[in-house]
């Protein structure tokens, strides 16, 4: 138990911030886990409206101090690449065009 008042006072605001903190955090996770999921189903255009809020979610997390700036990027970072293969997986690859051949310059066009 605290003793003195700076060290109640301390006990107090630590209460009160681990609350905030873990309402942050978990409303974090749930963005995230939406994100998963939407991109695990195969639906691209809800995959990516979802991956784009929690790609808002967690750049406010990060830059406010609620998770580290790091855990911010690698985050951002793994679920972007997940969306990437599920876009591309969805969109047709598109056919290789022929290339033309060159020709050889003929004996008339030289002289």
């Amino acid at each position: 138990m605290a003793n003195s008042r700076s060290a109640k006072k301390s006990a107090r605001v630590t209460v009160r911030r681990t609350e905030i903190n873990r309402r942050v955090i978990s409303t974090l996770r749930t963005y995230v886990r939406k994100a998963r999921q939407a991109i695990e189903s195969g639906d691209v255009t809800e995959a990516q409206s979802a991956t784009r809020q929690a790609v808002i979610k967690l750049d406010k997390a990060g830059t406010r101090g609620f998770i580290h700036p790091n855990k911010t990027a690698r985050t951002k970072s793994r679920l972007v690449r997940q969306l990437n293969t599920v876009v591309a997986k969805a969109t047709p690859a598109p056919s290789p065009k022929r290339k033309k051949r060159a020709t050889k310059p003929s004996a008339k066009a030289k002289g």
